[in-house]
């Protein structure tokens, strides 16, 4: 009996998600330079007014390619932070296969909330092909 309590909610939740073809997009607000002055990782909280469920953060949130509409929030570069300060939207035109490092540049160490987003870097995600044309 208590395997069917665990694998019915188990399953009921597969169903509603989101299943990826062979191409795809990756976000992520983890660093990828890590020398370039008051530059932070930033938090994706939002892409196109969906949640990305930010408890996750660290880890890549697949999106579709195409154009997208990103809320940020970024980490400020001194301890003690208590919150993030504004957020920011950040357009992005997500080409299929490719890792967006999408960071905080803040003006310097002391001003929370002036800060704007940047793509860090983009790298090529491995195992996803785009289809020949």
């Amino acid at each position: 009996m208590s395997r069917w309590t665990t694998a019915l909610p188990a399953a009921a939740l597969l169903a509603g998600c989101q299943t990826w073809g062979p191409t795809w997009s990756e976000v992520t607000g983890a660093r990828f330079h890590r020398t370039t002055l008051h530059r932070m990782p930033a938090i994706v909280e939002r892409v196109d007014e969906r949640s990305t469920f930010s408890e996750l953060r660290g880890t890549p949130i697949r999106i579709e390619p195409g154009r997208r509409v990103l809320q940020l929030q970024g980490v400020p570069p001194s301890p003690g932070w208590h919150s993030g300060g504004t957020l920011q939207e950040l357009p992005l035109d997500a080409e299929p296969c490719k890792r967006y490092y999408v960071n905080a540049q803040f003006e310097n160490s002391l001003a929370f909330s002036r800060w704007h987003p940047v793509i860090d870097e983009v790298e090529p995600i491995a195992g996803c092909t785009v289809p020949a044309k």
